[in-house]
């Protein structure tokens, strides 16, 4: 059970282990775009291509969808950046339902764990697998693996990182599994639930940049953002005019001072002050126009007659 991107590489290396998938279940194609053509989950499209068996509900609930999942006599469902379950579908197979989630678990619990291990500046993330249970991703853990994290990763890299090796690992649990030799682990027995940081899912208020932040926190903002949702902020022009700007890559340059929301340029390289120095903006989208690189940027605006919205 999966739909996006994410997920493909989970499906396609448990169909090159061998195992064999009785259907993928994703969510039903959609209108999107300008022209707003209908459009196939990318876990349809690979799944069509192996010739797959694919259910499309739109309620999970629906007698059709459980008599189609009844019908398939799977021993175990497994579920990689997919809908929150109903127990009546979880609870179905006789090995259970397994998840990967793009975290170290029990820490970012919730919809963007990627997106906010970045934010809050770890230097470590990983994915974990474990047994669906009623309160989201809190299930039983069965095993997990550990990437670094550097300042030179951002949102998108981490993503294609765990993509590629959380399939690796789900693949590993999931033979675990099917050979009768799997473990698992309470999460309360890891960790205090007291102590636990959650990854709510992020809204565009979420990621409007405010200069009187440190140089560090806007810079792993920046990057946990980046490439999407997107850290954004406001130009004002000479005519009180606002502009939205998106930023997606930054360099810190930190000193003893504060410059927040002043701009700077410097050697044809732009500046944006916050409380403790400034970020050297090196690639940024303005309204209406495409992502750019700083010095691109510069040819077309004079700054000197803009300012930044501080909050």
């Amino acid at each position: 059970m999966g739909t996006p991107d994410f997920a493909v590489e989970s499906l396609k290396q448990l169909v090159e282990a061998g195992i064999e998938v009785t259907a993928v279940v994703t969510s039903p194609d959609r209108p999107a775009g300008r022209g707003q053509s209908i459009q196939q989950s990318a876990v349809k499209t690979y799944a069509l291509s192996q010739k797959l068996q694919v259910l499309q509900p739109e309620k999970l609930k629906s007698s059709v969808f459980l008599d189609q999942l009844g019908e398939c006599r799977a021993e175990l469902f497994v579920v990689v950046a997919f809908r929150m379950l109903p127990e009546l579908v979880w609870d179905m197979p006789p090995k259970g339902t397994i998840n990967l989630h793009g975290s170290l678990l029990p820490n970012y619990r919730g919809a963007a764990p990627i997106n906010w291990a970045v934010i809050n500046g770890e230097k470590e993330t990983g994915a974990t697998t474990f047994f669906i249970e009623k309160e989201i991703d809190t299930g039983r853990i069965i095993d997990q693996i550990r990437i670094p994290i550097s300042d030179e990763d951002d949102a998108g890299t981490i993503h294609d990182q765990l993509m590629v090796e959380g399939a690796k690992l789900l693949t590993r649990t999931v033979t675990a599994i099917l050979e009768g030799d799997v473990s698992s682990k309470a999460q309360a027995e890891i960790m205090d639930e007291k102590y636990i940081k959650h990854a709510p899912k992020i809204f565009k208020p979420d990621c409007k940049l405010r200069w009187t932040e440190t140089t560090e926190d806007l810079f792993n903002k920046i990057r946990g953002l980046s490439p999407y949702p997107t850290a954004w902020t406001q130009l004002e022009d000479e005519n009180q005019q606002l502009k939205s700007l998106k930023i997606f890559k930054t360099k810190k340059s930190l000193t003893a001072d504060s410059h927040s929301g002043q701009i700077k340029i410097e050697n044809n390289n732009l500046y944006f002050g916050t409380a403790d120095g400034w970020l050297e903006i090196l690639e940024l989208q303005l309204e209406g126009k495409k992502r750019m690189t700083s010095q691109q940027f510069l040819q077309g605006n004079k700054m000197e007659n803009m300012k930044l919205v501080l909050i």
